[in-house]
């Protein structure tokens, strides 16, 4: 697997929340604006708020964490031995 195909898991979906209602910037951002900024369907977002999807592509979480303003491993840990994938999520794209 190299690095385009790693996957990363949200630390905390409320956090994701909280930072899209104040980004680094101190702005809100919609569900809307952070799909586009990361490059996936609105839904995608609202999985992740929702905790019903918990891991993204590298590409997608560095998008998103880049949008909102903050370090990726803020809301973000990389999926390898020390961080498994959660049961029944792919950990490839």
């Amino acid at each position: 697997m190299d690095a385009t195909d790693e996957m990363y898991l949200m630390v905390d979906s409320d956090l994701l929340v909280r930072l899209m209602q104040r980004t680094g910037t101190g702005s809100k951002v919609t569900v809307r604006e952070l799909a586009e900024a990361a490059g996936v369907h609105p839904s995608t977002i609202g999985f992740l708020r929702t905790g019903a999807q918990r891991t993204a592509p590298r590409h997608t979480a560095l998008a998103i964490a880049s949008r909102l303003g903050v370090d990726s491993l803020v809301l973000w840990a990389p999926v390898g031995r020390s961080v498994p994938a959660p049961d029944g999520e792919a950990v490839a794209v």
